[in-house]
């Protein structure tokens, strides 16, 4: 074997062919791809560098806002990354929500001190529902007569101030509360997601839900109107106990998944809080309802008030609806005779019913419709059905004739100048039927007050005039009318009137013959 004896080279040599042999083992890399198609865009657009850029909160997840709502209820373990928090509710249970005020030192100064106003509405997730929003409360309304889609519970609620809840708006509710102090409002849903599904043979999913509260702060005019922050989650509603089996059944199903499995989803949290949302469409609505029965001094609603806003008087057209609904009735006119009386609650679903729709409604179908309590109640009102007194009697005054012969008989008869002239010449009757005219007279407490009193409008004098009451008796003897006796007395019986002046005094006694 022969060895070679190399010399050894400068170190400019060295070092350039190694940046040769370098150079050379580059030069395929790259060469499938095809020209042009390396480059450092198409790198970061794969996945895995589009996974980690999601995982990046934005500028606006980093933004503190100034109010924050929490709902006190745990969100479910089976959501996925990236997805909404899903809660589940059970019907009729009260839920906290904790208002809390985020505002930075500085923040918002004109707040200071003040009120404002938030709306919590429950309200459809599904798009295509909320489209039908209007008719499937209406449809649910026709089910469930006389209960509300949302309540305040107001004995556990703190700092709440000036509750309202609308009648006609059974999903909405309102208050006022102040900033510097704690507040927590507790709300009942009474409706559950399968109740608004499209069939119902049982296990259907329940279509979800929306809790959505807007904030408003005081305007110039006194007005909660302008828009201050509005957030909203996404809930479903079970029947009692029916949220807790289901959050049971998502815990379990999450413990059987891989640890990878697991990873994909998000953990479950003791409370749920608000995301920001755009505010309500329709939150000009509130203030808009005709309610006679709620108003507010700031445009909304409360109880047992007018309409509308501090200066603004309850409407006078209602004074002039007849009290009985007409058939000519309009649907206007219809509206107002059910605010009179007491059926406001039911002007949304009656909204376009005239006087003859109403009246053709059988007593079945306001029984369906409002509920027995108060479907029985309109159903009367309706027919313009009156309670039967307790007694009815008919009296006559004695007539012109018999009166000027016991005046001619026994001089200055005092029974000639007590009632004037007749009474049915009072009632342009004088002629118009033969015999007596005879008078109602309906009693219901069925006293002798009363029947004095009713004596007295008969014949438009005072009722001080009227000293005591007699019933003519067996032989001509005069018996005093008492409570007693009227209770006694056999219903629809006619008497005639006679007077005999006080011996006292300048008053009449009156005689039942």
């Amino acid at each position: 074997m022969a060895w070679a004896l190399k010399l050894p080279l400068s170190d400019e040599v060295i070092e350039s062919g190694l940046v040769q042999d370098f150079d050379a083992s580059l030069s395929g890399i790259g060469q499938e791809l095809g020209a042009g198609a390396y480059s450092m865009s198409d790198v970061l657009a794969l996945p895995i560098f589009k996974q980690e850029e999601s995982n990046l909160p934005p500028d606006s997840e980093n933004k503190i806002l100034p109010f924050q709502y929490v709902l006190c209820a745990a969100t479910s373990p089976a959501i996925k990354l990236h997805d909404e928090t899903l809660t589940y509710l059970n019907q009729g249970q009260s839920y906290e929500i904790r208002m809390l005020d985020n505002r930075k030192m500085g923040e918002l100064p004109e707040l200071t001190g003040k009120m404002v106003k938030s709306i919590i509405r429950v309200v459809f997730h599904d798009r295509r529902l909320q489209y039908t929003e209007h008719q499937q409360l209406e449809g649910w309304r026709w089910n469930r007569p006389g209960d509300r889609i949302l309540d305040l519970d107001i004995p556990m609620s703190v700092g709440m101030i000036d509750p309202r809840a609308n009648p006609t708006q059974l999903n909405t509710v309102e208050y006022l509360w102040d900033l510097s102090k704690r507040t927590s409002v507790f709300i009942q849903v009474h409706c559950i997601s399968t109740e608004f599904t499209m069939r119902k043979h049982g296990g259907e999913k329940g279509v979800p839900f929306r809790v959505q509260i807007d904030t408003f702060k005081e305007n110039e005019n006194g007005e909660y109107t302008e828009h201050l922050h509005s957030a909203s989650c996404q809930i479903k509603v079970f029947k009692p106990k029916g949220a807790d089996r289901k959050q049971k059944t998502d815990r379990e199903k999450m413990e059987k998944r891989t640890p990878q499995e697991k990873e994909k989803y998000q953990p479950s949290y003791d409370t749920t809080i608000l995301t920001e949302c755009s505010p309500w469409p329709e939150v000009s609505y509130v203030s808009n309802s005709p309610a006679p029965s709620f108003t507010s001094s700031h445009a909304s609603f409360t109880v047992a008030e007018g309409n509308g806003s501090p200066t603004h008087q309850p409407e006078p057209v209602a004074a002039q609806i007849p009290d009985n609904l007409l058939p000519t009735a309009t649907p206007q006119e219809a509206q107002q005779w059910l605010l009179r009386n007491r059926f406001s609650s039911f002007c949304r679903l009656f909204n376009n019913f005239s006087g003859t729709d109403l009246l053709k409604l059988t007593r079945e179908d306001v029984i369906q419709i409002c509920g027995p309590a108060d479907g029985i109640r309109l159903f009367n009102a309706v027919k313009g059905r009156v309670v039967r007194p307790r007694l009815t009697i008919y009296v006559c005054q004695e007539s012109q004739q018999t009166r000027e012969q016991q005046k001619h008989e026994n001089g200055d008869a005092a029974g000639g100048t007590f009632f004037g002239e007749p009474l049915g010449e009072q009632s342009g009757a004088r002629g118009s039927l033969p015999g007596a005219l005879y008078h109602a007279i309906y009693l219901e407490e069925l006293t002798a007050a009363e029947l004095t009193e009713k004596i007295a409008q008969l014949f438009s004098i005072s009722p001080q005039q009227i000293s005591q009451i007699y019933k003519q008796g067996p032989t001509g003897i005069h018996v005093l009318v008492c409570d007693e006796m009227l209770l006694n007395f056999q219903d629809e019986s006619c008497f005639i009137l006679d007077t005999m002046k006080a011996e006292t005094n300048d008053s009449y006694h009156i005689i039942l013959k």
